[in-house]
C-alpha cells in the first residue's frame, strides 16, 4: 500500500513538474508574442492621448478608465474567440479583415490630416456623414466610443500578430497566450497614458514644493517644466498618433499584399530602408524604421486620401438607403 502511494505521489510531481514547464513556455511565448507586437503598442500608446485632450483634469483618468475597460472586452470577449474561431475555421479571412481595418486607420488619420489642412471641407464631410453615428451622445461618450474604434483595429492587429507567433501552441496554449498578452499591453499603454496626461497635474504638485533645499529647488523647477512643456507634448503626442494611424494602416496593407503575392511595393519600401540604413551605418536601425515607417505613411496616407471620397460619395449613401428607420413613439 505504501509502495503504491509512493508511486502516486511520484506521479503527481511528474504531472506538477510537466504543468510548470508549460506554464514557463506559454509565459516565454507570451513573452516573445508581446516583443513582436511592440510597435503596434507604441503606436496605440500614441494614439489615445489625443482622445483625452481638451477635457478638465477631473475627467482625464475616468477616460483613459473607460477606454481601457473597451480595449479589455475588445480583446478578450470579441478579439480572442474570433482569432482562434478563424485560426480553426477560416484562417484566410484573417487577413482581409485586418486589411479592411488598415484602410480603416488610413481614412480615420487622412482625415484628422485634412481638417487641419482645410477645416472647412473636413467639417463639410463630417456633416455628411452625420447619419452614420448612432444617436446623439456626450461629447465624452462620443470621444470614448471614437477611441475604442480605433483601439478596436490595433487590437486586431496585436492579436494576429501575437497568434501568428505561436502557430505550433495547442489551443489551449494559444487562448492562454493571447489573453496574457492581451491583458499585459492594455494595462502597460493604459497606464502609460495616464501617467502622460497626469503629467501636468504632477509638475503644479512639484512647482508648489515649498523645500529650500537643493532638491526642492530641483522638483519646482522640473514641476515648472512639465506644467509649461506638457501641453506642447500633448500635442505633439497628437500629431504622432495621427502619423501612427496612417502608417500602421498602410503597414497593415503592405503586409496583406505580400500575403496574396502582390509584395512588389512592400519589397521595393524594405530594400529602400535597407539601402538607406546601409548608407548611415552609426544608425542604420533608426534610419531602416524610419524609411519604413514614411514608405507606409506614404502608402496609408494614398488609401486614406482614396477612402475619403469613397465613404463620401459611396457608403454614405448607401448606409442612409439602407440603414433602419427609427421607430415612432
Amino acid at each position: 500500500m505504501s509502495v503504491g502511494l509512493i508511486a502516486l505521489l511520484d506521479d503527481v510531481a511528474a504531472l506538477a513538474k510537466v504543468a510548470a514547464a508549460s506554464l514557463d513556455d506559454i509565459a516565454a511565448q507570451a513573452a516573445k508574442a508581446g516583443a513582436k507586437a511592440a510597435g503596434v503598442v507604441i503606436d496605440d500608446a500614441a494614439v489615445t492621448p489625443r482622445y483625452v485632450t481638451g477635457f478638465s483634469a477631473a475627467r482625464e483618468l475616468p477616460i483613459v478608465g473607460k477606454i481601457a475597460v473597451g480595449s479589455l472586452k475588445n480583446k478578450l470577449l470579441i478579439l480572442l474567440p474570433a482569432a482562434l474561431v478563424l485560426s480553426l475555421l477560416a484562417p484566410q479571412a484573417i487577413t482581409p479583415l485586418l486589411m479592411i481595418g488598415g484602410v480603416y486607420l488610413c481614412y480615420e488619420g487622412v482625415e484628422k490630416l485634412y481638417e487641419l489642412v482645410v477645416p472647412h471641407a473636413a467639417h463639410q464631410h463630417e456633416a455628411e456623414l452625420g447619419s452614420i453615428n448612432p444617436n446623439a451622445q456626450s461629447f465624452e461618450d462620443q470621444k470614448v466610443a471614437s477611441a475604442i474604434k480605433t483601439d478596436f483595429i490595433l487590437s486586431a492587429e496585436i492579436m494576429a500578430i501575437t497568434l501568428g507567433s505561436v502557430p505550433e501552441s495547442g489551443f489551449v496554449a494559444q487562448a492562454v497566450i493571447l489573453a496574457v498578452v492581451g491583458v499585459g499591453i492594455t494595462v502597460a499603454v493604459y497606464g502609460a497614458v495616464g501617467l502622460i496626461v497626469k503629467a501636468d497635474d504632477l509638475g503644479l504638485f512639484m512647482a508648489r514644493t515649498s523645500s529650500t533645499s537643493p532638491l526642492g529647488r530641483l522638483a519646482r523647477l522640473i514641476g515648472r517644466v512639465l506644467v509649461v512643456g506638457m501641453p506642447y507634448f500633448l500635442k505633439m503626442l497628437g500629431m504622432v498618433g495621427i502619423a501612427a494611424m496612417i502608417w500602421v494602416g498602410g503597414g497593415i496593407i503592405m503586409h496583406g499584399f505580400e500575403g496574396y503575392g502582390l509584395g512588389g511595393l512592400g519589397h521595393f519600401v524594405e530594400a529602400t530602408a535597407e539601402a538607406a540604413a546601409h548608407a548611415v551605418p552609426t544608425a542604420g536601425g533608426v534610419v531602416k524604421w524610419l524609411v519604413g515607417a514614411v514608405g507606409s505613411g506614404l502608402v496609408g496616407i494614398a488609401v486614406g486620401l482614396v477612402s475619403i471620397p469613397a465613404v463620401s460619395y459611396a457608403v454614405a449613401p448607401l448606409w442612409r438607403r439602407f440603414k433602419p428607420k427609427p421607430r415612432r413613439a
